[in-house]
């Protein structure tokens, strides 16, 4: 029988109580357990230096700029000049009630702009400012220039133009295609010479007969 406090008997007594003890957690290498400080002795985030940045990566030297773009602004800057020049000596000041403004201001507007984007231009060269260099599907950009092609298309215009006047235009113009496409690499001979005679007659009666315009017959005159 169980004996009651509260009828004069004793407390029977009660199991010990079992101690559960648990593992200390390891330390980790290199992790530094911080003391607990007071509110007021904690740094604040102003004192906490701030963290040094990477060091700039340097792209090398900046880029030089292309010389070679001063020619085409001084070229743009000739043309304007000359425009300027030509409207302010050559042309009148024929002024009407249908024009009350006469043909100078146009020329001279253009060739302020040509002036301007001449200098535009120039200042962007000056600063590095390079074009971006047209990808081809087929062209190798950093191959040299193929001065033989470049050569004979040069010689195959002149040609036209000098024997323009007394060959005409039919045989002239059958020289300038027919060396164009021996410029190019065509070999075809016959078949290119018959392509030149026809483009050479298409374009010598569209004109003269499409646009009104009369080509050069030269020897021809009459036949054709």
């Amino acid at each position: 029988m169980t004996i009651r406090p509260d009828r004069g008997g004793e407390q029977p007594p009660r199991p010990p109580a079992v101690e559960t003890s648990v593992p200390p957690i390891p330390e980790q290498p290199g992790a530094e357990r911080t003391p607990d400080l007071p509110e007021a002795a904690r740094p604040t985030t102003a004192d906490v230096p701030p963290a040094v940045g990477e060091p700039a990566v340097d792209d090398g030297p900046a880029p030089r700029p292309d010389r070679a773009q001063y020619g085409v602004c001084a070229f743009l800057a000739l043309v304007g000049g000359l425009v300027i020049l030509d409207a302010t000596t050559r042309i009148g000041h024929a002024v009407n009630s249908a024009d009350p403004i006469g043909p100078r201001p146009v020329p001279i507007l253009l060739g302020v702009l040509l002036l301007i984007v001449a200098a535009i231009y120039g200042l962007d060269v000056a600063r590095g400012g390079t074009g971006e260099p047209e990808a081809g599907e087929d062209v190798d950009l950093s191959s040299p220039i193929d001065w033989r092609t470049v050569l004979l298309l040069i010689g195959a215009f002149l040609v036209n133009a000098v024997l323009i006047d007394r060959l005409g235009w039919v045989i002239s113009g059958t020289i300038l295609f027919w060396g164009s496409a021996y410029a190019l690499g065509n070999r075809h001979y016959i078949r290119n010479l018959l392509i030149a005679v026809a483009l050479s007659l298409i374009t010598f009666y569209t004109f003269a007969i499409g646009l009104g315009v009369n080509l050069p017959a030269g020897v021809l005159q009459g036949i054709l």
